[in-house]
């Protein structure tokens, strides 16, 4: 276990990302729980690789959602449609994880869907170098459908009871305490208890960031 600050841990996983040797981009996961703090690392991880001259591509599942339609087939508070339902691995592998990967013509999208419209959506096609990085972030990423496609696999572990509080004050302009809570204790807790006996994620992961003090940050290194 290493503890730090915001900025050394920052340049360990900067280090980390440097070590990966692949003849294509760098895809890098940052997988945990919903108000973990994904999302925050790995903008601030996209900053210093291009601080070292990386050319980064950010993503994250949120843009692999299947429309709302189809991600409610158990209803709005249901764990397991959480994490049946919710994303579009058969897309992500498709249109981004495999052409950035080995044998991958490197021709890639970054989104399949609009979160704002809830509508499918056909992103422009892009071609990364071969010394890219992808930063991608979000919930459920060492299931087996993805697995096998990260070259580094980060783990960002809070205390589950945390998350809610972080996400009543994320979410406070859009949704009162009382739904906050209940979508978090119905649906994303459940749901992650659900990937945890399933999958066990943090068995797979290189690096795992406890992120209970965001500023004071402690992490482990994993070797397998």
């Amino acid at each position: 276990m290493d503890q730090g600050t915001r900025d050394e841990l920052l340049g360990r996983l900067a280090e980390a990302v440097g070590s990966v040797t692949a003849a294509h981009p760098t895809r890098v996961a940052i997988d945990g729980p919903p108000a973990a703090g994904k999302t925050t690392l790995a903008d601030e991880l996209a900053d210093a690789l291009r601080t070292r001259g990386r050319d980064v591509i950010r993503a994250t599942i949120d843009d692999f959602l299947f429309p709302r339609a189809q991600r409610y087939p158990r209803g709005e508070y249901s764990a397991e449609g959480c994490y049946y339902h919710t994303h579009d691995y058969d897309a992500l592998n498709r249109v981004l994880l495999d052409p950035l990967g080995p044998g991958g013509d490197r021709r890639f999208q970054y989104a399949v869907y609009d979160r704002t419209a809830d509508t499918a959506l056909s992103s422009p096609v892009m071609t990364a170098p071969a010394d890219a990085v992808l930063v991608f972030d979000g919930v459920f990423l060492m299931r087996p459908e993805l697995i096998d496609r990260w070259d580094l696999r980060i783990f960002v572990s809070t205390a589950l009871e945390k998350t809610v509080d972080r996400a009543v004050i994320r979410e406070r302009r859009v949704s009162s305490r009382a739904e906050v809570e209940r979508r978090w204790r119905e649906r994303y807790i459940p749901s992650q208890e659900l990937y945890f006996a399933t999958v066990r994620p943090t068995d797979h992961v290189d690096i795992i960031v406890h992120n209970d003090e965001p500023q004071q940050p402690v992490w482990e290194t994993q070797t397998h």
